[in-house]
């Protein structure tokens, strides 16, 4: 055993929504159905973020005690409980702001709106799971079924930052982790697209 070499391990890239994708999503949720606002909010917040599932369905709406819910629409900052105990404060777009607003109007109705957590089911059922927005985001897809997993939009929202500048340091903060592994797992899904762009930034005349 001591003279076998370790097994060389492909790095495959990791598949993640473009922006094309994600603009077939939002039409799909095109409507003022209590599901199509419920449903174009989270895509946003999604889009905005790049949230784990399990941090988005954990988000609390408490409009009589703001002081124990997560949602501050002024603000457009969301209070997300991260693994580990890692918490953080995620900061959301004007457009994401405007769609989880028309939500909130919507959920007002809702014949479980006295429940803390933001995301309903249709009808009078409870609260999303992480399952229930995997579910729906898999309906919403044209043509549905697989494809790209539901850290894309994790990954998705990693190269959107570094594309367009962000520093790496404030990536890790809001996407709120700890080890800079993360940050090459995440940021490398589109590494090469974004060197190619940048190739002609800089050798076009």
């Amino acid at each position: 055993m001591a003279r076998l070499g370790a097994p060389k391990v492909s790095d495959k890239p990791v598949p993640f929504f473009t922006s094309g994708e994600l603009s077939e999503l939002e039409k799909a949720c095109q409507g003022s159905t209590f599901a199509q606002r419920r449903d174009a909010a989270i895509l946003a917040v999604f889009r905005a973020t790049g949230i784990r599932l399990v941090e988005l369905a954990g988000i609390r709406y408490c409009p009589g005690d703001p002081g124990r819910g997560d949602v501050d629409l002024q603000r457009r900052e969301f209070y997300v409980r991260g693994k580990r105990g890692k918490d953080r404060v995620v900061r959301i777009d004007h457009e994401a702001a405007r769609r989880v607003d028309r939500y909130l109007r919507a959920r007002a109705r809702h014949p479980q709106a006295y429940r803390s957590r933001l995301w309903l089911g249709e009808g009078d059922r409870g609260p999303l799971t992480r399952d229930g927005i995997y579910q729906m985001v898999r309906r919403r897809r044209a043509g549905g079924g697989e494809g790209v997993p539901a850290t894309g939009f994790r990954h998705h929202f990693s190269h959107t930052c570094l594309e367009r500048g962000g520093a790496e340091g404030d990536l890790t903060e809001l996407n709120g982790w700890s080890s800079p592994q993360m940050l090459q797992w995440y940021g490398g899904s589109a590494r090469g697209a974004r060197a190619r762009r940048h190739y002609d930034l800089v050798m076009d005349d």
